[in-house]
């Protein structure tokens, strides 16, 4: 007779989204490292602002700069290859039940990728460097995806397993 317990189907659910969302993003920066080029005109395109409406207002905010925008790229993908690394950690303490440091790291790789997709890109890509206005290096509806995805994640990871001691 086992001595473990059944998973409960939220159990379960944690497990397997926060699973998704380690595979995601390690992907993700996999990609990054090993076709360093594509993403870095990307970063490259977006912090110059050259492919903007290139208001007159707006474009003391570019950064030239390649090294500061290399920096900046580097800078993301450290970002999410140690969010990926977090993620996969609390994967692997979801498949060994110990749900409260599973739900802590969940949490903090999650809150990374909301970080990184959410100031990151919506906000510093999309508002500061007005990534909005580009046709061809605008990356708003992918980082909002992400960022939705990792937000719906974090609710399941957090939602109450009944499990928990009452604080009264």
């Amino acid at each position: 007779m086992s001595t473990t317990p059944p998973r409960s189907a939220l159990h379960l659910a944690a497990t397997l989204l926060t699973a998704t969302v380690a595979l995601y993003i390690t992907l993700v920066a996999f990609g990054n490292i090993t076709d360093f080029g594509t993403n870095q005109q990307f970063v490259r395109h977006v912090l110059a602002m050259d492919t903007t409406f290139k208001d007159e207002d707006l474009m003391w905010r570019a950064v030239t700069s390649k090294g500061l925008q290399d920096a900046a790229y580097v800078a993301i993908i450290v970002w999410e290859t140690v969010a990926a690394l977090v993620l996969i950690y609390g994967t692997w303490l979801w498949f060994r039940r110990d749900d409260l440091s599973a739900r802590r790291f969940s949490t903090y790789g999650l809150l990374m990728l909301m970080l990184l997709f959410g100031g990151g890109f919506i906000a510093i890509g999309g508002e500061w460097f007005s990534m909005w206005q580009s046709g061809d290096w605008n990356g708003l509806d992918a980082a909002t995806r992400v960022f939705l995805l990792s937000g719906a994640v974090l609710l399941v990871v957090n939602l109450p397993s009944g499990k928990e001691k009452s604080a009264t």
